[in-house]
């Protein structure tokens, strides 16, 4: 089977995003008064060829262990869809490794 694994990366709660703080300081001065906590974080998007649901979602969590993260400061989700019945098939979403402390967004 094929499966797209989209995986968003995010700072950890309490480590500094310097790149999310300087869109928040600049927002203003484009009219932009009314938002605020503004962080950064990384996209991937790839495909996978996988025997099943539970072992694409394996791998995809130990690239993201060995290689996409550093799970020292970041949390990751991955959100897999089966390619072969795309348009029937809802994704799923499950907080990775580096997900810590309620900071996990639910399913959708």
């Amino acid at each position: 089977m094929r499966y797209e694994a989209r995986v968003e990366i995010s700072h950890l709660p309490g480590i500094a995003d310097p790149q999310g703080a300087t869109v928040e300081r600049s927002l203003p001065a484009l009219g932009y008064d009314n938002v605020s906590n503004v962080r950064i974080g990384k996209s991937i998007r790839l495909v996978i060829d996988a025997s099943d649901d539970a072992a694409a979602r394996a791998q995809v969590d130990e690239m993201c262990r060995r290689l996409l993260t550093n799970p020292v400061i970041e949390a990751f989700e991955v959100e897999l869809t089966e390619l072969a019945a795309a348009t029937a098939a809802s994704p799923t979403v499950v907080a990775g490794a580096g997900a810590r402390d309620g900071h996990q967004k639910g399913s959708t």
